[in-house]
C-alpha cells in the first residue's frame, strides 16, 4: 500500500488519492498534536531552510503590502538561513538586483549583538524594533552553542506593537516541549531530519488567521501556502517520528541527554586547553549540544583525527560544510571563532560513546599539538 501511497497524488479525487490524503492529513495532525498546534497551522516544506525563508518573505510581502519599507531584526548568532534570507528579501526590494524588484523600497536589515554567552538582551533588540519593522527573527536555541534565547520577552514586545516574530525552532523542536501559540508567536521553523525524521522535509507553523504569501507558487497545495506535490513517504515518516515523541518520552530523551553532556562537559574541560563556549549553567542551554573551545589547533585536524576512531564530531555550524571560515556565532560571542567543536548527543547515544569521546580527544590534541612543536 504505501509502496503505491508513497508516488500519488493527495490533491486527486480517485481512491489512490484520498489514500494519499488521508495519510498526509494524518501526518499533520502528529506533528500539530508534538507542538500542541491545531492541524491547519502546518505547512509540510523541505526543511527549516525552506521554511525560513518562506516565512520571511511573506512577512516581508505582507509589509510592502501594507505601504511599509521593508525591515527585518535578528540577533547576531542567528542560522545562517535566517540572515541570508533576511538579507536577501528585505534588501532586494532596493530595485537593483531583480526586476522583479523594480521599485525602490530600500529595505533595511537591523542586528543585534549577543552578550558571550549569545544571549541577547531584551532591552536591546526591543529598541531596534519600529512601526514599520516588517518581522523579527529570533531563535529558539542556538546551533553552535545551544544558547537559549528570551523568547517570552520578545514576543510581548512584538505583539504589543504589532509585529510578527518568527523563531527558528530548528534545535529545538523533539529535544524540548515546543508550543508556539502559548508564547505569543506568530511563525516557527523546524525540521524532521533534527529528531530522528527523514531528511528532506520540515514545516512551518503559521499562526492560525495570519495569511502570507507564499515563496513557492503554482500549485494550490498546502491550502495554497506552498506550491509543490508533497514529499508523502518524507511526511508520514515525519509524522511517525513526531508521534514517538510524546512528553514522557522527550522527558526521558532531554533528561538522558544533560546528564550525558555534563558528563562529557566535566570530564573534557579538565583538559588542557579545552573549555566550554556559550551558557555554563545547562538550564539556560538545549539539552543535546554543547560547543568546546580548543586553543592551540586547528579543528578539522581534531574533527579527523576523532573520526578514525570512530567519533563523529562537527566544527561550527551543523550546516558548514568545511568549517574552514570563523564561526559567525562565535565572533558575535567575541570568542575564538575559529578553533571550536560542537558536541551533540540523540537518543541512540550512549554512556560508552561519551567514554569513548572523553577518552580520544585528549589523545588527538596531544598528537596534534607534538606535531606543531
Amino acid at each position: 500500500m504505501l509502496e503505491h501511497v508513497s508516488i500519488s497524488d493527495p490533491g486527486r479525487i480517485h481512491q489512490e488519492g484520498m489514500t494519499a490524503r488521508v495519510l498526509l492529513e494524518n501526518a499533520r495532525e502528529q506533528i500539530a498534536g508534538l507542538l500542541g498546534a491545531k492541524q491547519r497551522e502546518i505547512i509540510f516544506t523541505s526543511g527549516a531552510t525552506e521554511s525560513i525563508a518562506s516565512a520571511t518573505w511573506g512577512a516581508v510581502r505582507r509589509s510592502v503590502s501594507a505601504g511599509n519599507t521593508p525591515h527585518v531584526v535578528h540577533s547576531a548568532v542567528e542560522h545562517s538561513a535566517v540572515r541570508r534570507s533576511s538579507e536577501m528579501f528585505a534588501t532586494a526590494f532596493g530595485g537593483r538586483s531583480s526586476e522583479m524588484f523594480a521599485t525602490a523600497f530600500g529595505g533595511s536589515v537591523t542586528v543585534v549583538g549577543v552578550d558571550p554567552s549569545g544571549r541577547i538582551n531584551v532591552d536591546e533588540f526591543i529598541a531596534t524594533l519600529t512601526p514599520s519593522t516588517s518581522l523579527a527573527h529570533l531563535q529558539w536555541g542556538n546551533h553552535e552553542v545551544g544558547t537559549l534565547q528570551p523568547l517570552r520577552e520578545i514576543a510581548d514586545a512584538c505583539h504589543e506593537r504589532g509585529i510578527l516574530l518568527h523563531v527558528d525552532a530548528a534545535q529545538a523542536v523533539g529535544h524540548v516541549p515546543v508550543v508556539p501559540s502559548e508564547l505569543g508567536i506568530d511563525l516557527l521553523s523546524f525540521s524532521s531530519h533534527k529528531f530522528g525524521g527523514p531528511g528532506g522535509i520540515g514545516g512551518l507553523w503559521i499562526r492560525q488567521g495570519l495569511r502570507l504569501e507564499p515563496l513557492l507558487t503554482g500549485g494550490e497545495q498546502e491550502r495554497a501556502r506552498r506550491a509543490g506535490l508533497e514529499n508523502m513517504a518524507a511526511a508520514i515518516a515525519f509524522g511517525a517520528a513526531a508521534q514517538e515523541l510524546d512528553s514522557a518520552t522527550l522527558a526521558a530523551e532531554s533528561a538522558s541527554a544533560r546528564q550525558l553532556l555534563a558528563t562529557a562537559v566535566g570530564n573534557l574541560t579538565a583538559v588542557d586547553g579545552v573549555s566550554l563556549l556559550g551558557p555554563v549553567d545547562p538550564a539556560l542551554r538545549l539539552p543535546h549540544l554543547v560547543c568546546l573551545g580548543v586553543a592551540g589547533v586547528e579543528p578539522q585536524g581534531v574533527v579527523l583525527g576523532l573520526d578514525r576512531r570512530g567519533i563523529a564530531l562537527h566544527s561550527g555550524s551543523s550546516c558548514a560544510s568545511e568549517g574552514l571560515e570563523p564561526s559567525p556565532v562565535l565572533e558575535a560571542m567575541g570568542v575564538d571563532a575559529q578553533r571550536s567543536l560542537r558536541v551533540s548527543v540523540g537518543h541512540s547515544t550512549t554512556i560508552p560513546d561519551i567514554d569513548a569521546l572523553c577518552q580520544e580527544l585528549p589523545q588527538v590534541l596531544r598528537d596534534l599539538r607534538s606535531l606543531a612543536q
